[in-house]
């Protein structure tokens, strides 16, 4: 536990600190911590810190509703690296991290010498409708999967892999936290990037890796190409066959672009 002023993190460290930036890691969500993510770490080649947003996972707990936004996740991260001593860093976050990591690279440049963006879309949940509403495996799914299995058979791929994928989450609990999806709903959280992100990314002006599933069912790929041709720094990285948990899909090749772009 490490505490950031109002609030303490759980916090895990994988890997030994070396010479090379540690790697941050903002996890989606928000509704669970970032168990979820430990498998596409374990052959990354560097000193990993994930940690538990407030109000949810293993971190404080019970906040005001109003204490609950993402620019005190962003504060957060940055208290959290000073509080670890960890100078510059790589950042990667994914899905709704990935938001949160742009509105960090924003805010505090000069903390981060490059991003990752995993699984993740810089636009609003409306720009994947087009998309969604004309790919039928995708129907299919959204028809077939019952409310308990959804997790895994939408952002999974391979559905051989799907169980596997919902014993994992269930190893992680059920406790959704203190974000609120009723809220979410009303509008009565800020924006985790409240900028025009291609804009903070071209400011940024350092080199930015997206990663992404070729079959993501949460932010279509087109989302992840618009992106990047709208940003010169960034190169795409696409897994093939895998969705948008592609981590747990592919951790091997996962870890091994991270480990390339990362170097």
């Amino acid at each position: 536990m490490v505490g950031v002023g109002e609030v303490e993190l759980f916090v895990r460290e994988l890997g030994q600190r070396g010479d090379e930036p540690s790697l941050v890691v903002m996890h989606g969500g928000p509704d669970v911590g970032h168990g979820y993510l430990i498998p596409g770490f374990a052959d990354v080649r560097r000193h990993v810190v994930l940690f538990d947003f407030r109000g949810c996972g293993r971190s404080t707990r019970g906040l005001p509703a109003d204490r609950l936004q993402p620019e005190y996740v962003v504060e957060d991260t940055r208290r959290l690296i000073e509080e670890l001593g960890l100078g510059q860093v790589d950042l990667l976050g994914f899905s709704t991290g990935g938001r949160a990591a742009m509105q960090f690279v924003d805010k505090h440049p000069e903390l981060v010498r490059r991003l990752v963006l995993a699984s993740t879309s810089a636009y609003d949940a409306h720009a994947a409708e087009e998309y969604l509403a004309g790919w039928d495996e995708y129907q299919r799914r959204e028809r077939l999967a019952q409310p308990a299995e959804r997790n895994s058979t939408i952002f999974v791929w391979d559905l051989a892999k799907a169980p596997a994928y919902l014993e994992l989450l269930e190893s992680l609990g059920t406790d959704e936290g203190d974000w609120s999806y009723e809220r979410a709903l009303a509008g009565l959280y800020h924006p985790w990037c409240p900028g025009d992100p291609e804009a903070i990314l071209r400011d940024f002006a350092k080199p930015i890796l997206i990663l992404h599933g070729e079959k993501d069912m949460g932010f279509p790929l087109q989302l992840a190409e618009r992106l990047h041709t709208a940003v010169p720094n960034s190169q795409l990285t696409v897994i093939p066959n895998t969705a948008h948990m592609c981590h747990f899909e592919r951790p091997d090749v996962w870890a091994q672009h991270l480990n390339e772009f990362l170097a």
